[in-house]
């Protein structure tokens, strides 16, 4: 996840471009850049860190110009860098891009375009794009200059994969900018004497209330005061503005009231986004060929939190596909216990931020012991990621809610991922059953689209329950780490009291804790062990808890037997399962809070990342 602005009108574009981008920050914040058309030349000027690093550049470079594009960069390929900051340039420095999103393909594209001579200055997937439309440039015959530059653009499009946004400029098209939507956020803001280009409506709402959303496959040609709108096939279509209504502080957020809510919503878009990584190749990944991942013999996995709870479902992920014995450790307890050195291990670190002074700490334990080290991590550059030996990224974007929502759906999803290759690798999955298992993982982000429906469901039910002295969830197999993630989701936002149990363990001690209308929610969608759990919802009923079953539709009628309310999920494989039944755990978590009127996004005594042990 990225920021984009571009401005075109009449005034200077710069003090437009960084309030715009520091309305953004929230979608990146490890880089920035401008590009300013200047008397028929282009003005960059980038800076590492947050805008404000940026605002002080270009006050020293005080560009000025009436079209302008800015970029605020939350790292997918290269460190964060001046050099891979954006704008991007192609070989001139006529044309430049700024970009949102990955170029799946584009390895192949940039090893074709070097053969043709151009010259990458960045480690970034985004720079082909300059590159491409440069060389498409060379080719394309038309009645002037924007012309050329728009046939340019729709060719590069036909040429790149992948899920993306981006705005494109060229020196020799003053006064036009271009923007392009394929899967990745893309709006437009219609002043009277001024157009904008966004990913985000918060970058301009000061200036105008109308926008237009742009539809996959959409080209924008923004002018001043002027926009036309290009679709799939090329053809102008009629342009539908609507009018925001949002506050700036609101808009911020996409209309939701918080950071959480908005994050739980994200969370289809972010596994999508984790499973372009997914489709490479998981040797080149951990950089090791197909012998060395074969001998592997066992695996480490170490986290804090919520991340540590992702390390649970994948023990049994990695277990279950590639048959390697795993354990999984708190990183505050792994750094100080005695590990045994076996050859032929892999340590892996699971954590949102990369910093996290704990699983930091656990890595150098790792790596000393001699151990293979792989993160699993959402921020490119971070300590996490340059101390392990390589990482698997997932493509969130930021996280600001201090309570984590998609970045633990898509570190359960890498796990995945990453099980099933290891499986693949070593022979304990064959070639089918992987090319099933995969099939099924890829349409995980279609199921998320329907499980985050539930919300108004679970909000209902929390009327009844949010004043309750103490909350109990209750799961077995993959779905106990899913119980000690929804009782921590829900302690860490309401501050109420909730624990999270393996349901076989409930008749050896904790059911005591169970007295009349205590909630208890039961995950327990049909499968191996269903049985059990309906046993548990029984033993729990009959002491006069309140039980909610959490299930799939083809459960339905003999979870409603048992139970004093059910929660359908949508039904994939039982492995999968538990990154569904996490949703209305979130939203449980997120109601009960509002209702109780907590800081959600930042609850007392708590940090997003903790960096001190």
């Amino acid at each position: 996840m990225c920021g984009i602005i571009g401005y075109v009108g009449k005034k200077n574009s710069v003090p437009y471009i960084i309030d715009g981008l520091k309305k953004l920050e929230y979608r990146g914040y490890d880089s920035a850049g401008i590009s300013i058309l200047q008397d028929g030349k282009l003005v960059t000027v980038r800076a590492v860190g947050k805008v404000a690093e940026l605002e002080k550049a270009a006050l020293l470079a005080s560009p000025q110009g009436t079209t302008g594009i800015g970029h605020t960069r939350w790292a997918t390929h290269g460190k964060p860098s001046e050099e891979n900051s954006h704008p991007h340039t192609d070989c001139s420095g006529e044309i430049v891009v700024v970009h949102n999103g990955i170029i799946e393909n584009y390895l192949v594209l940039r090893a074709k375009l070097i053969s043709l001579g151009h010259k990458f200055k960045s480690e970034t997937d985004t720079e082909v794009i300059a590159h491409l439309i440069e060389e498409n440039l060379k080719h394309i015959r038309g009645n002037n200059e924007e012309e050329r530059l728009v046939k340019a653009v729709q060719r590069t499009n036909k040429e790149i994969a992948g899920a993306f946004a981006y705005g494109v400029m060229w020196a020799h098209a003053p006064g036009l900018l271009i923007g392009v939507k394929n899967q990745s956020p893309l709006v437009i803001g219609l002043g009277k004497t001024e157009s904008f280009l966004a990913s985000d409506v918060p970058a301009f709402l000061q200036h105008t209330h109308k926008v237009v959303f742009l539809e996959e496959g959409e080209i924008a040609l923004l002018r001043a005061g002027r926009v036309t709108v290009l679709d799939k096939t090329g053809a102008e279509r009629t342009i539908k503005s609507v009018k925001i209504s949002w506050d700036q502080k609101t808009a911020q957020k996409g209309g939701y009231p918080h950071f959480m809510l908005k994050e739980i919503y994200d969370q289809p878009q972010a596994i999508e986004d984790t499973l372009r990584t997914a489709r490479a190749d998981f040797g080149k990944i951990l950089g090791l060929d197909t012998p060395a991942l074969r001998g592997l013999q066992n695996v480490h996995i170490t986290a804090c939190g919520t991340a540590y709870h992702a390390g649970l479902v994948g023990k049994y992920y990695i277990e279950q596909f590639a048959g390697i014995p795993v354990s999984v450790d708190l990183a505050s307890e792994y750094k100080y216990r005695t590990v045994p050195h076996k050859s032929k291990t892999l340590a892996i670190a699971i954590s949102q931020s990369g910093e996290t002074a704990d699983t930091i700490g656990a890595v150098k334990k790792a790596k000393e012991l001699g151990f293979r080290t792989l993160a699993i991590c959402n921020v490119l550059g971070s300590t996490l990621t340059r101390l392990c030996d390589s990482t698997f990224f997932t493509h969130c974007g930021p996280e600001i809610s201090v309570a984590s929502t998609k970045a633990f759906t898509s570190q359960i999803t890498a796990m995945y991922a990453l099980a099933i290759s290891l499986g693949l690798a070593n022979g304990n999955v064959s070639k089918s059953s992987f090319d099933k298992l995969y099939r099924e993982l890829m349409h995980l982000s279609k199921a998320m689209s329907e499980a985050v429906k539930m919300e108004y469901t679970v909000r209902h039910l929390t009327r009844k329950i949010y004043k309750a002295d103490r909350f109990i969830f209750l799961g077995r197999h993959v779905h106990f780490p899913i119980a000690l993630e929804g009782a921590l989701k829900l302690k860490e936002v309401s501050y109420r009291s909730a624990e999270g149990f393996a349901a076989g363990e409930i008749k050896h001690g904790p059911i005591s804790i169970i007295d009349k209308g205590t909630p208890v929610f039961m995950l327990m969608p049909q499968g191996p062990l269903f049985e059990k759990m309906l046993s548990a919802c029984q033993e729990c009923r009959a002491r006069g808890a309140f039980v909610v079953a959490i299930t799939t539709p083809d459960a339905e009628q003999q979870a409603k037997s048992v139970s004093d309310k059910v929660f359908l999920v949508p039904p994939v494989n039982e492995f999968l399962q538990p990154i569904l039944m996490v949703v209305p755990l979130q939203f449980l978590a997120y109601w009960i809070a509002k209702r109780l009127g907590c800081d959600i996004d930042q609850p007392r005594n708590l940090a997003k990342s903790v960096t001190v042990e």
